[in-house]
């Protein structure tokens, strides 16, 4: 077979998840109304928290960091999806596959260490009350930001470059619904062990070591909120649903990017499923929307729009 490299290739295969017609129609409505959900729900935080003074402190200003990041990864991969569903031909241009591999690696990157600062941010909140203004001061919560967004990009970027020294020999069809660096990886007819090394380390940056850390906050908040006997079953239901997020966030996270290449698990674009569409849209509802601080920021927006509303 005649070899030729990443240079000659100008456009990809996605498969999706089905060729059958009236599979993808529900598919389609599907995701249409996940998508719709993530955005709406995450950019009414964050319209709740820049339009009230009340929440401008570090907690809210990382969940509405988080609610623009979880925007942004729904929004690179599942309107691509969408359109595909139409499409007999499911490609994505070289560049195209690149920029969304590129943002999407930068935007996942960046919330795994930001998570990791929200969950100490917690930790402090719960177990030193009195003192948390002065150490989660809004400047010291700007450079975590600043920190998770620096380390996103210099991991994702790194990455990226690696893999565009891979070269393809024939097949260009890849068994997902977006560019994905695994995937991508599989495509490739070139030795990748330094991308294989470089993915393992820069995974192992991100994802076991983030979520070692907020495990590692929660056991010191189960503890503390075990000595408080006011208020105790919700102390735990709001930590329990943190976590149930955060470990279907970060495990499939981790089985994706971090099992053997031809390991017994589920399909790759099964498991990218939960991080890229459940957990974006999910993230508003457990961290913020049951929040009686965010509830009220949102009924004072709704009756400020009733009240501007022209009346004819």
């Amino acid at each position: 077979m005649e070899r030729r490299n990443y240079s000659q290739v100008t456009e990809f295969i996605l498969l999706g998840f089905s060729k059958d017609p009236t599979v993808e129609v529900l598919l389609f409505q599907i995701f249409l109304i996940l998508y719709i959900g993530t955005v709406a729900g995450n950019l009414l935080l964050i319209v709740a928290v820049r339009s009230n003074h009340n929440l401008h402190n570090s907690m809210y200003i990382f969940l509405a960091n988080l609610s623009c990041l979880d925007i942004g990864f729904a929004t690179i991969t599942i309107p691509k999806m969408l359109s595909n569903f139409f499409k007999e031909k499911k490609t994505i241009s070289y560049e195209g596959c690149f920029i969304q591999m590129y943002g999407f690696l930068i935007l996942g990157e960046t919330e795994c260490v930001l998570l990791a600062f929200m969950a100490y941010d917690r930790y402090v909140a719960i177990s030193n009350p009195l003192r948390y203004n002065v150490i989660m001061k809004n400047s010291v919560c700007v450079r975590m930001i600043c920190v998770s967004w620096l380390t996103g990009s210099i991991i994702s970027s790194v990455d990226i470059y690696y893999l565009h020294q891979l070269r393809y020999c024939g097949d260009i069809v890849i068994d997902h619904f977006f560019c994905e660096a695994p995937p991508i990886m599989k495509l490739a007819c070139n030795d990748h062990y330094v991308l294989d090394v470089v993915k393992f380390l820069g995974s192992s940056i991100v994802l076991p070591i983030p979520l070692s850390c907020i495990l590692f906050s929660y056991i010191h908040i189960f503890m503390t909120v075990l000595k408080i006997r006011t208020r105790r079953f919700k102390g735990f239901s709001t930590c329990i649903s943190h976590l149930v997020i955060v470990i279907l966030f970060y495990g499939s996270a981790i089985t994706m990017y971090m099992k053997p290449e031809n390991s017994g698990f589920l399909s790759d674009k099964h498991i990218a499923v939960f991080y890229t569409t459940v957990t974006p849209m999910l993230n508003p509802m457990i961290y913020s929307l049951r929040n009686q601080d965010v509830q009220g920021a949102i009924v004072n927006l709704w009756r400020s729009a009733v009240i501007c509303k022209p009346h004819f």
